[in-house]
């Protein structure tokens, strides 16, 4: 791996640490430069600005498994641990965090989480059913999601946190897949 590439992916863990951590606006690029150990400069020289690095620290992709290849009964369950994952993975899948945690305070944060959400959970929603219910089905789905995230890695409020990911599908698992699937899935 070339030196460059080497110094952009520290620049990006850096940010992903320093947004998810402190949000869009706390985090400044010097700060990241320090983390990254390498001169601020060189994260403009790379990224343009902090609203490009910003922009490429936040990129999500779900990668939802195809609906196809899961059970009926099995959506909500499959759909929670594969969030599950995304948000307790790997920190190259911190761009959820760092979106979730600025999306309150910063617009370009917002219509990111909006339009991953539009791109990758609508089409998996729209294939388990009625394509005329599918927004109907997807909204609530996306409350369960990201109000979930918001309460355990954003609020980190104890009895969220505390619970185990077993706890967190037995129990939010069939609601999920009441939403996914409309009055199908009741």
């Amino acid at each position: 791996m070339k030196k460059s590439d080497r110094s952009r992916q520290a620049i990006l863990a850096a940010a992903r640490q320093l947004f998810a951590k402190q949000g869009y606006e706390a985090t400044t690029v010097r700060e990241v430069a320090e983390r990254a150990q390498i001169d601020p400069a060189m994260v403009i020289r790379y990224f343009g600005s902090k609203d490009g690095l910003f922009a490429q620290a936040a990129s999500v992709e779900l990668q939802l498994p195809s609906a196809a290849h899961i059970a009926a009964p099995d959506i909500g369950r499959a759909l929670l641990e594969h969030f599950l994952e995304i948000w307790e993975g790997a920190a190259s899948k911190q761009g959820m965090a760092v979106l979730l945690r600025s999306a309150a305070s910063n617009s370009y944060a917002a219509t990111k989480m909006r339009e991953a959400f539009l791109a990758q959970v609508m089409p998996f929603i729209t294939a388990l059913g009625d394509p005329a219910t599918a927004p109907r089905r997807a909204g609530p789905v996306a409350t369960q999601l990201l109000g979930l995230a918001v309460c355990r890695y954003v609020l980190k409020l104890p009895p969220v946190v505390e619970l185990s990911r077993a706890e967190l599908v037995a129990a939010l698992g069939p609601t999920l897949q009441r939403y996914a699937l409309g009055a199908a899935g009741s």
